[in-house]
């Protein structure tokens, strides 16, 4: 134990067994309503440190650990004793429009143990759930104590070389949530691993580390630990020091601050939670993955109706021209929202660039570019609009930006290249989506921020991006990693792409029809590099190759595919191999199936289905005999809850399904 925990620290362990020889402690522990998973507090006598123990199955999940908080204001040095203990089994579900199930079940028992170490006090709270456990801690009011600085330092241990999924090393100029994923022992791990992160624990274990309720904090992140053959470290982001950021990928070229405190809070206050999401495969946990937004408060918005989720299309010439055919097609195309991206208003990787006026950049438009006229033009259609803004604009303009763009009558706002990591840029971030919600506009956070429930609170916060998407021309190998990492974390905007050439490379047709439904996000972009028929030309390549929306007959499955969801099941689901996932919505299921390198033979069972209804199926599959530019083969079936089918889909391919009910007189 480092001197530094002598003096300041509070040690909490996570200790799974005991130990031949030891005296036999005294507990207090919790378990979940079906049994599966306890937390357990145990007292050694003589010792002053707080162990824990998590089981699963009555297995041992993970080795005796520390949770080490650090603060100078806080002397939690001596002796160690539990004051009292509280106990509450909560039974309850909860109902959300912009989700991926409709009907949240919330079920947990919990216990809160009230703590001295020393003088000071610290109160530990645990929520045993089904799903996983989650902890957090409190520090309430103490006498001559109004604010604390605090450092917090996790160390999970394991008793085997796990294999984990890591994103990149965060070093300057370096995009750890939208980086490219490695399968690596966890002895291998290098600072700044992304949270979620899913260990591989055996055939028939998953367990995934990851975070809730960051709102007013510093962000978590992981790499190797040093406390036993085989540990994971979880730390805090120190304060950013002189910030640059990439004018390209928009990456953050700083240093945090190492040593000292991470985060200053006025006392009372609790930490978010830490959670341990457990299941049998990834598939499960992506099932379960609800357990993120249980951790979070209840809507704080009492009239939702205005928020709006749906599909979107990104207008890329800037013009007021562009901007009408935008619209049209959307309102053709059962779209709902138009975006206005970058240029608008400059270039907005200058700092005195200014979002309260219309200066289109002319590297990237000629203009003329009417936002009020467009604006009223999408109202008398029913779309809605959305600007994008750069974080240098929103820190020193949101109080301007968003009544000026209510005037106008903008809808939304895409946040881009925001700061994320230290308290302050976390704070920031949340208090504007807090904003934004006063003046009914929805949010799309882009490039690292990745969620960890708030869209619950504030469900204005529509989605975000915090992956690799296909703007990134990501394979399919990759997005099915990012399946079953990222979207632990919940909605993620993947940027769809379809005509752009890209997509040869990626992966094909079909499995771009398929991300709609695998990769959830209430706000869907599709054709993100592509534009109507009647959109004017647009040639200087600073988006891409954009080319023009045709009318191959599949994409009436991107005209039909919901957003947002009543049921989701995931069917077959193997990280970097394949995933394949039914939703429904209403009366209709839609089924993504995406595969990885391997051409594979899959059978789908349609015991999803309701028994005693016949249903017709439209399968969308790749098919390189089909005469048309983006060779979808499309077929139409009947079938049953007993019905299976079976599909052989080659190396990089996938396939799409609308599933109708048919009403038989």
């Amino acid at each position: 134990m480092s001197n530094l925990l002598k003096i300041y620290g509070l040690g909490i362990s996570l200790f799974l067994t005991l130990v031949s020889g030891i005296q036999r402690p005294d507990y207090i522990q919790v378990s979940s309503p079906d049994g599966s998973k306890t937390f357990m507090l145990i007292s050694l006598k003589g010792e002053n440190n707080i162990r824990f123990s998590i089981l699963n199955n009555k297995q041992e999940l993970v080795l005796p650990s520390d949770l080490t908080l650090i603060s100078k204001e806080l002397d939690f040095k001596g002796k160690l004793s539990i004051l009292k203990t509280e106990k509450v089994s909560i039974r309850q579900e909860w109902s959300s429009t912009f989700a991926e199930l409709n009907t949240i079940p919330d079920n947990y028992n919990q216990i809160k143990v009230y703590l001295k170490k020393g003088k000071a006090h610290v109160n530990l709270i645990c929520r045993a759930y089904n799903e996983g456990i989650a902890f957090s801690y409190e520090i309430p009011e103490q006498t001559g104590v109004s604010e604390i600085g605090l450092e917090e330092i996790i160390s999970y241990n394991f008793k085997d070389d796990y294999q984990v999924w890591s994103t990149p090393k965060r070093e300057k100029g370096v995009l750890t949530a939208q980086g490219e994923y490695r399968k690596i022992p966890l002895s291998q791990l290098e600072e700044g691993c992304e949270r979620p992160l899913l260990i591989d624990m055996g055939e028939k274990l998953k367990v995934a580390l990851a975070e809730a309720k960051l709102i007013n904090f510093a962000r978590l992140s992981y790499t190797k630990g040093n406390t036993s053959a085989f540990s994971i470290l979880s730390t805090l982001d120190g304060e950013m020091a002189t910030q640059k950021q990439d004018t390209i990928t928009g990456a953050i070229i700083s240093e945090s601050l190492k040593k000292g405190a991470k985060v200053y809070k006025q006392l009372p206050f609790q930490s978010p939670w830490r959670v341990i999401m457990i299941a049998q495969t990834e598939g499960e946990l992506l099932e379960n993955n609800y357990i993120i937004p249980n951790l979070n408060d209840p809507s704080k918005i009492k009239d939702e109706s205005w928020i709006t989720p749906g599909k979107v299309l990104r207008e890329t010439t800037l013009t007021t021209e562009g901007g009408y055919a935008a619209i049209n097609f959307v309102a053709e195309h059962n779209m709902q929202y138009v975006l206005f991206d970058a240029g608008w208003y400059g270039n907005e990787m200058y700092d005195n660039s200014d979002a309260t006026t219309i200066t289109p950049d002319p590297k990237r438009t000629k203009g003329p570019f009417d936002i009020e006229s467009i604006c009223k033009y999408a109202g008398s259609k029913g779309i809605k609009v959305i600007l994008y803004v750069n974080r240098r604009a929103l820190e020193k303009q949101l109080d301007e930006v968003l009544p000026l763009f209510k005037k106008w009558g903008v809808s939304g706002i895409k946040f881009g290249f925001v700061r994320v990591g230290d308290q302050n840029a976390t704070n920031w971030l949340h208090e504007a989506i807090k904003k934004a919600a006063e003046y009914e506009m929805i949010v799309d956070v882009h490039d690292e921020y990745r969620p960890t429930g708030f869209s619950r609170t504030y469900p204005n916060l529509l989605t975000q991006e915090g992956i690799a998407g296909d703007e990134t021309s990501v394979t399919n190998e990759h997005t099915l990693i990012s399946l079953f990492t990222r979207m632990l974390a919940g909605a993620a905007d993947n940027t769809v792409c379809y005509y752009n050439n890209r997509v040869d490379k990626m992966g094909s047709r079909a499995s771009q029809l398929a991300k709609t439904v695998c990769l959830f996000s209430p706000l869907q972009f599709l054709y993100w590099y592509d534009k109507p028929l009647d959109s004017p030309e647009k040639t200087d390549g600073l988006w891409g190759d954009s080319r023009h929306i045709g009318v191959e007959p599949e994409l009436a499955f991107f005209d039909a595919v919901p957003t947002t969801w009543d049921k989701t099941k995931v069917i077959i689901g193997e990280i970097g191999a394949i995933g394949v996932i039914a939703r429904k919505k209403g009366k209709q299921w839609f089924i993504g199936g995406i595969n990885g390198t391997e051409e594979r033979k899959v059978t789908l069972n349609f015991s999803f289905l309701e028994k005693g209804h016949t249903y017709r199926a439209t399968v969308y599959t790749d098919d390189p005999a089909v005469n048309t530019r983006t060779h979808v083969k499309i077929e139409e079936l009947k079938v049953t809850a007993d019905s299976k089918l079976e599909l052989v889909v080659r190396s990089n391919n996938g396939f799409a399904i609308q599933i109708d009910q048919i009403v038989i007189k």
